[in-house]
Order: structure tokens, then C-alpha cells, then sequence
């Protein structure tokens, strides 16, 4: 059999690590003074396991909830005798300036921080302590890390300087100008986009003669001049969101032709989000080619072509379209001396040509490009990544997805990466919708479905806003419920809940919720309906019925929540409780009142209220003339076939079976309302498909022998007939699994039992099992 979509387990390596993570204290740590986590001393980590060690601490924290930040974890790798770190990657505003401090000591070869906003100047000087090691850098996105924190010029708590922060106008943030890269002598790669416009770019990296990759995305560039100081060594320059003028366009041709290696001038992105009064001719573009003679990657995504660079359509090369530069249908890259491994054509009209000499090309013109992009772009370019999975949504939805397994993986990726931003969380939730449907279901394993439900929860968490939530709502109405959900059950029934809060009144999504609700309490364990129930659950659904009440309506979202109810006090006398504390008996009579032809509605409420009347502690407070008179009313209702009178009949078969001592009241007489539900049960036909499913039939077979209500054992005796002769495969086993043929032939003994009873009970066992 074929390995589905995503089926490779995880390593023992991520596994271990994930676990020691999740339990620090009983694998490598210990409580030292003042309840500080402390590495055990006899623990050495070398650097392989301490880099997998952070990097996936990062990870957890950023994609499971489940999983809490832990103070101090950075001060574990303190001390390079015990850990090393050489490789690490540090994310948003949970990195702070005291956990860059905690690894001073350590020799790193890469750091890469991404929208760490939380740094402040004081990292910058944790930073020359690597100037030694350091290959690779980046810092991305930390625009606070060049300005000092103000307050108080002794020390002081950090996190009281960070409140003071908080509360301090931006305008008193005061630039850092001491910061230099001067003795960062190994340092060859550099990422500085985003660096703020007060911060010179050209004093910054002056010190830096070596570097042989440089991104300066964002970060406006008065003197282009000073790029030539790598003439004869940068590969790779990034200048993604910059001001282009002819004289930058220069400088960055005159690196090719300056460059005395081959092997340099290899990457360029000139591509761009905003609009720009910079034009791509094709005489810059042809300049390009021409003067970077190695070049390998080309972005110029964005740009608006001011004249025509494409070869007429007639006049294209013949055939299937070719990645040979002479076949080129973009006049400037017939120049090149063999197809580029990467052209970036995202939001440009050159996307869309026959014939485009590179290996891969991100554009929208198909599904290959569009997957691209979203890989070029998912890490450092949220807004091109949320366009381009925008329209994978629409391939999805409108064509077919015929890279299934690498779509999901990829939108999955992005939504893990931006977590907090909400134009990848509205698009990607909407195209899971889609790549998760049953036509692409039987190509996906259940760890790949599990890493789908993984984010849409996340998102749920993190947005209020109404698109999100019913697109992951939406989402998780594909997965099988509620078995895929189980492994998240306690999380999705928090979330759900809070969705269906009262002030919360978006009609669909308030429907697609009490759906998921109903069917996530619909045959699990009792233990499962326990635990929701004390989430406050039963309480929920009573509100939100009270709600349709007031306006008068009895819509799916009433009917649902009837549902819901009715399966969540299956055989949970807690729950049951629950529903009788919270009015949940005067809202039925309101609702039987106020809707008296909603069959549906009839039948959810009855079968709610079979479940309370099996709590034989609850019984009592059924036990009123009003419910009485109520339950024997519709023992002849005809509503949805027969399944209201059996329900209402169920409920007085529990009531009159604690006898007449019971009963208490002078009207309705018990022997009436017996005679009433025996009339009920005669009319019933026998062979009727039913609208109902029993897990257990405990509560039933506890009914049959015994002489005090033979009315009760009556309606238990032809339930079991009805179900194990309509449904013999499904409903046999069950009886005899719970020992209901003893029971059956004890009816037969009892000399109390009617004959229509004996026949019934003889019948579902000699018959049928």
C-alpha cells in the first residue's frame, strides 16, 4: 500500500527532544535556590543537542499552547563546560535582552533573530561577545534593538524597565551610536532588513569588509556608493522593499563586473511590495544580466515593465515550453549563458509567458508558481506570502490542487511562521478548508491531518475576528468528529465555547460551533462528556437556547443545542444535574409553548430528557403534575414518526418503575398515565427504522425483570425487539455483549409480564441473536 501524504514519522531525535523539553525537571534539571531551574551537574550536552535543545524550545512555544514559556531556560546554557550552542534562531517578542545575555559565554556561529522586538541596545553589546565565532547574523525585523531603553541609569529589574517602557512615548527612545561590527571579522553573512531609517547603514557595516551576503530589505539607501567594498566578494544581495535609483542599479551591475571570481554575484533581489516610481525597462533589465555574469537567482517580483520585454507571442519559440535561455520569451534573458535555479516574476506580467529560463519561477499563472512563491516568501514576507496563498485558496476551491502533500505543508509552514499576523491566519485557514475537503482526504496521513488541526487551533486562539473563526470552524468540520479531534479534545471544546460566548452574535458561526459542539459529545466516553460539562458546557447551550427564545426563533442553532444537551448528559448524571440547576425544565416547557410544531426540537428535548429520568437521585424533580401532565401529553404525539411518544414514554417508564410509594401525587393517577403509555406502545409499529443511537442498552435491560411496573418493562422489552430486528447486526451484538438474553428470559418467568411482552422477548432472542 501506497505511504500517504506526510506519513514519515517524526525522528527519535525530535521526539527526545520535544519530551526533555516538556519535562525539564525530570530529565536534565533540577529546582535550585529560589526556585530557579538549573542544569542537574552531571548533565554535558554537546552542541548538536543543545542547538535542536533551542530551536525547537522556539518552536513549541510559538506553535503549541500547550506548552509554557519557562523562565530562566536560556540561563541553563550559561555555562559552555556543560552546553554548547554554535546554531540558534530566536523569534518575536518573546526573546528578551537578559536571555542573549544568559549565553554570552557561548561561542555562536549563527544567530538569527526575527521580530524580536523586545531587544533593546542592551543585546547590542551582548552581541560583540560573539564578534570572535559569528558567520552568519541576522536581525530581522528588531527594529528596538538599536535604540536604549530610558529610566533609571543604576540597575534595575528588567521587567520594571520594560513596564516603564510600555508607558514611556517612543520619541524618548534614544538612538544607540556606539554599536559597531568592527572586530566581527569572520561574519560573511548579514541580514539587517527592516533597520530603522536613523541607523546609517554605510557607518554600520563599514567594519565588515568580508561579508559575502547582505540583506538591506527596507532600509533606505541615501548612498548606494559604499556597496562597492565588496566588489570582489558578495554573492548574495538583497535589496527586497528598497528605493531603486539608476545610480544603485549601477553600483549593483558594476559588483558583476568588478568581481574577479566566478563563483560571486550570484543572487540578486531587487523585487518589491509597494509601488515605486522606479521603472523596470528592458534596457536595466538586459544591464542586469549582462553584468552579473554568474548570476543564478534573479528576483525582480513587483515591478512594473515600462516597455515591452516580452518576445511577441508569434513569434515565440515553437513546442512545449523551455527553460533553454536562447528559446527565452523575455528578450533580456536570452542572454544568459544557462537557465537560472531561481527567477522571481510574482505580481509581474513576465509570470505569465511561454518560455522562462529558470528551474523555479515564482508568479500566479499556475499552481508550480504560486507554490513557489509561498516558499520564497513565507519567512520575511508575510504580505507576498498571504497574495500568493490567496490564490492557491482559489486553485483549490475553483480548479484542483494536484500538489496536495507540498501545499498543505506549506500553508501549514506560514501559519506556524505568522502566527500573529492576521492576513496569512484569514487566507490560510480559508485554503485549508479546501486542501483538507473529502476530495483531497484519502491522500493525507493523520500526522499531516493532526498538524492541520494543530494551527487552525492556534488560530482560533489567537483571533477573535470573525472571518478566522469560521474558517478554522469551517476547517475542522472536514475531520472525522470526533475521533480525529480527540487528541485536542479538551482545547477544541475551550475554543468552541468561547466562540458561542453570548455577546458573540455572527449567526454562521455560532452555527457551524454548536455543530462541532454536538458532534464532538455524540459517542465518546462518559469521561469526555464530564470533563466538557465542567468547562460549561450544559450552561452554554441552556444560554444560547434562552437566546433563541427571546427572539422567537427555533433555528438549527436551537435545534443543535437541544442535540448537543441531549448527548452530553448520556449516561453523565452530572451533567444531567447540571441541566436541572440551570433552568434547564423551565426552558423545555417555554420551548414546547412557544414551538409546538417542531418536530425535530420535540424529539432533542424528550431524548434530553430520557437521559435525566435514568438518574433515579433526579427522578424526583420530574415527578410534578405539570411535567407528568406534559410527558402524557405527548405520549400521543405523531411527531417524527414515533420517536417523540417513545421518548416521552421512556421517561414515565423510568418515573413509574420507582413505584407507587413514588409517585406522590394525587393527579395525574399513576395507573392512568400506565395505561395511557401502554395504549401509546400498542399503536407503535414494531418494524419502524428509527432516528436514534444507543451505545448502551444498561439503562433499558435495567427495567425488565421486575413486577412492579410492568408498563416499564413493556416499553424496554419492545425497544429491544424494534432495535435488534430492525438493526440485527448492529444491535445483536450489543445485547448479548451486556447480557440481555438472561434478561429476556427472566421477562418470561415473571408470571407479571404481559403476553405481548413474552412474545417480544421471546422474539428478540430466539429470532434474531
Amino acid at each position: 500500500m501506497a505511504a500517504k501524504a506526510g506519513d514519515n514519522p517524526d525522528s527519535l531525535m525530535a521526539l527526545s527532544t520535544a519530551f526533555c523539553l516538556r519535562n525539564l525537571r525530570r530529565t536534565m534539571c533540577y529546582l535550585g535556590d529560589g526556585n530557579k531551574l538549573c542544569l542537574r551537574s552531571d548533565v554535558f550536552l554537546p552542541s548538536e543537542i543543545c542547538d535542536k535543545l533551542v530551536n525547537t524550545y522556539m518552536e513549541l512555544v510559538h506553535s503549541d499552547s500547550n506548552f509554557e514559556p519557562q523562565d530562566g531556560f536560556f540561563q541553563l546554557f550559561s555555562d559552555p563546560r556543560s552546553t554548547r550552542l554554535t546554531r540558534v534562531q530566536l523569534r518575536e517578542d518573546l526573546v528578551r535582552d537578559r536571555d542573549l545575555e544568559a549565553i554570552w559565554k557561548q561561542d555562536l556561529i549563527e544567530l538569527h533573530l526575527t521580530y524580536c522586538n523586545s531587544l533593546s541596545a542592551r543585546s547590542l553589546k551582548t552581541l560583540a561577545s560573539f564578534r570572535q565565532t559569528l558567520v552568519s547574523l541576522s536581525l530581522f525585523g528588531c527594529s528596538h534593538i538599536f535604540y536604549r531603553k530610558g529610566g533609571a541609569p543604576l540597575a534595575c529589574n528588567e521587567d520594571d524597565e520594560e513596564e516603564e517602557e510600555q508607558q514611556r512615548p517612543a520619541s524618548r527612545q534614544a538612538l544607540d551610536t556606539d554599536f559597531s561590527f568592527q572586530g566581527f571579522n569572520r561574519l560573511r553573512l548579514l541580514n539587517l532588513g527592516g533597520l530603522p531609517e536613523e541607523v546609517d547603514p554605510e557607518a554600520l557595516l563599514k567594519p565588515l569588509p568580508a561579508l559575502t551576503s547582505l540583506d538591506l530589505s527596507g532600509v533606505q539607501l541615501p548612498r548606494a556608493a559604499f556597496l562597492a567594498q565588496w566588489k570582489e566578494r558578495l554573492a548574495s544581495l538583497v535589496l527586497y522593499n528598497v528605493d531603486l535609483s539608476e545610480e544603485l542599479v549601477n553600483t549593483v551591475v558594476e559588483l558583476g563586473h568588478l568581481s574577479k571570481l566566478v563563483s560571486l554575484s550570484r543572487h540578486l533581489d531587487i523585487s518589491r511590495e509597494r509601488t515605486s516610481k522606479f521603472k523596470m525597462t528592458r534596457k536595466i533589465l538586459t544591464a542586469i544580466v549582462q553584468g552579473l555574469v554568474n548570476l543564478v537567482s534573479l528576483d525582480i517580483s513587483g515591478h512594473i515593465m515600462l516597455d515591452n520585454c516580452t518576445v511577441p507571442h508569434l513569434e515565440e519559440a515553437m513546442g512545449r515550453p523551455s527553460i533553454e535561455p536562447c528559446k527565452s520569451s523575455i528578450y533580456p534573458f536570452q542572454e544568459l549563458k544557462r537557465p537560472l535555479q531561481f527567477l522571481g516574476l510574482y505580481n509581474t506580467t513576465l509570470c505569465n509567458v511561454t518560455h522562462i529560463p529558470a528551474y523555479k519561477v515564482t508568479g500566479s499563472k499556475n499552481e508550480d508558481q504560486v507554490l513557489n512563491a509561498i516558499e520564497a516568501y513565507t519567512e520575511f514576507r508575510p504580505e507576498l506570502a498571504h497574495r500568493a496563498i490567496n490564490q492557491l485558496f482559489d486553485i483549490a476551491r475553483i480548479q484542483h490542487c494536484s500538489q496536495l502533500l507540498r501545499a498543505l505543508q506549506l500553508v501549514i509552514a506560514a501559519l506556524k511562521c505568522h502566527k500573529y499576523e492576521k492576513s496569512v491566519q484569514v487566507t490560510g485557514s480559508a485554503a485549508l478548508f479546501y486542501l483538507t475537503n473529502t476530495e483531497y482526504r484519502s491522500d493525507q496521513s493523520m500526522r499531516l491531518r493532526r498538524q492541520v488541526i494543530q494551527v487552525v487551533l492556534n488560530g482560533m486562539e489567537q483571533y477573535q475576528e470573525v472571518t478566522v473563526q469560521r474558517n478554522c470552524c469551517l476547517t475542522l468540520c472536514n475531520f472525522s468528529i470526533p475521533e480525529e479531534l480527540e487528541f485536542q479534545y479538551g482545547r477544541v471544546n475551550l475554543l468552541l465555547l468561547k466562540i458561542l460566548e453570548p455577546a458573540r452574535q455572527d449567526e454562521s458561526i455560532q452555527r457551524i460551533a454548536v455543530h462541532l459542539c454536538n458532534a464532538l459529545v455524540c459517542q465518546v466516553d462518559n469521561h469526555h462528556k464530564e470533563a466538557v460539562g465542567k468547562m460549561g458546557f450544559v450552561k452554554t447551550m441552556l444560554n444560547l437556547i434562552q437566546k433563541k427564545l427571546q427572539d422567537r426563533m427555533c433555528d438549527q442553532v436551537m435545534e443543535f443545542s437541544w442535540s448537543a444537551l441531549w448527548n452530553i448528559t448520556d449516561e453523565t448524571p452530572d451533567n444531567c444535574q447540571m441541566f436541572l440547576n440551570c433552568r434547564g425544565m423551565s426552558l423545555f416547557l417555554d420551548c414546547l409553548k412557544e414551538f409546538p410544531d417542531k418536530q425535530e426540537l420535540h424529539r432533542n428535548m424528550l431524548g434530553l430528557l430520557g437521559n435525566v429520568a435514568e438518574v433515579r437521585a433526579l427522578r424526583p424533580q420530574l415527578l410534578t403534575p405539570q411535567f407528568i401532565s406534559v410527558f402524557s401529553d405527548l405520549l400521543d404525539s405523531k411527531a417524527d414518526g414515533i420517536e417523540v411518544s417513545y421518548n416521552a414514554c421512556g421517561v414515565l417508564s423510568h418515573i413509574v418503575f420507582d413505584g407507587p410509594e413514588a409517585w406522590g401525587m394525587e393527579e395525574p393517577l399513576r395507573d392512568t398515565v400506565m395505561d395511557k403509555m401502554m395504549a401509546a406502545i400498542q399503536s407503535w409499529d414494531v418494524t419502524s427504522r428509527r432516528n436514534i443511537n444507543y451505545r448502551s442498552f444498561e439503562p433499558i435491560l435495567r427495567l425488565l425483570p421486575q413486577s412492579i411496573a410492568p408498563v416499564s418493562q413493556h416499553w424496554a422489552t419492545w425497544a429491544l425487539f424494534n432495535l435488534v430486528s430492525v438493526y440485527p447486526s448492529k444491535y445483536c451484538p450489543l445485547l448479548v455483549k451486556e447480557g440481555g438474553i438472561v434478561l429476556l428470559e427472566k421477562v418470561l418467568e415473571l408470571q407479571t409480564s404481559h403476553e405481548e411482552t413474552k412474545d417480544m422477548a421471546r422474539g428478540s432472542h430466539v429470532k434474531y441473536c
